[in-house]
């Protein structure tokens, strides 16, 4: 199977035939079961044949990925539990990381606090053996530059297992000297949206796992291309991807984003606090399909599309 590309198809299939322990990471952002609306999949299956049908996929990773190699998987609430029972007790992977994926703005509900966060395990085969690369993710230690304490690593430390997207809810807090990730979710008016996916994951996240867990050069796999995301930054960091996307029309507009994108160009989004999320106060938002300047759709609060939880790559 060619490297480098995107295939439509069921992510079953492909990697069916994607060489065994050939691929040093694997980032899946699954369908969440939640009834969300994609083209081609009906995202509201039986709880068991959901489980079922990752039992099927989580397989064909373990058997795709190297001895040393890592699996990111990214789920919401309502089946973390269950999966990371999955994939250890059945499918034989251990957990190193139970990261949670923070943010504001999320999905609003009628019966429940607001939907504010995602799930990212953090799976290996061997946990003796794996790639953990440290210097290209540490922050800056606040032992060093705050309280000038001789015992911290002026070389930063590793960042927490809670990563937080929104600083500007929290002005005060979440500066660079601090060790709480965040990254924003990249909503409908930023630069950085793709445009026909409502899902899309941060290219400053996925680049963060895509430099801990693999090398420049080694292979990173996608099984649910989504908006393309996990490729595009794949690619931008010098590693070589390969990705399955079951709808035609997302799989022909990842392939489009990954021939505009070069090796070693910029990731789109901010790292820098108060400056992740752009404000629109003064700019334009999208309304029902059309730009509005911001000020005006305040006034109109019925119109705002209501934000998509961040369930795709």
């Amino acid at each position: 199977m060619e490297l480098n590309h995107i295939y439509q198809r069921d992510c079953i299939e492909g990697l069916a035939e994607i060489p065994e322990a050939s691929v040093d990471l694997v980032f899946a952002d699954p369908p969440f079961n939640i009834g969300y609306k994609y083209d081609v999949y009906e995202d509201k299956r039986a709880a068991e044949d959901y489980l079922a049908w990752t039992a099927q996929w989580g397989a064909g990773v373990v058997r795709a990925l190297k001895p040393d190699g890592a699996f990111w998987l990214a789920i919401g609430d309502d089946f973390a539990a269950e999966l990371k029972i999955l994939f250890q007790r059945e499918l034989g992977l251990t957990c190193r990381s139970w990261v949670l994926w923070y943010y504001t703005f999320g999905v609003q509900c009628k019966t429940k606090f607001a939907r504010s966060h995602t799930h990212l395990f953090h799976f290996v085969k061997n946990p003796k053996k794996f790639t953990f690369n440290v210097p290209p993710i540490r922050v800056p230690s606040a032992r060093t530059l705050v309280y000038g304490d001789s015992r911290g690593n002026p070389d930063g430390r590793l960042p927490d297992d809670t990563w937080i997207l929104r600083p500007q809810d929290i002005p005060d807090s979440f500066q660079a000297n601090e060790d709480i990730w965040y990254f924003p979710r990249v909503c409908g008016t930023f630069v950085e949206r793709a445009g026909w996916h409502g899902c899309q994951m941060p290219e400053q996240l996925l680049a963060r796992v895509i430099r801990a867990s693999s090398n420049e050069g080694e292979l990173v796999l996608d099984p649910f291309g989504g908006s393309g995301s996990t490729l595009v930054t794949a690619k931008k960091l010098g590693r070589k991807f390969i990705g399955f996307e079951l709808s035609p029309e997302y799989a022909t507009r990842i392939a489009a984003r990954l021939d505009a994108t070069k090796v070693g160009e910029p990731l789109l989004g901010s790292d820098v606090p108060l400056k992740s999320a752009p404000s629109t106060a003064n700019g334009k938002i999208r309304i029902n399909g059309k730009r509005v300047k911001a000020k005006a759709a305040a006034q109109q609060p019925s119109l705002l599309i209501p934000p998509l939880p961040a369930t795709g790559t």
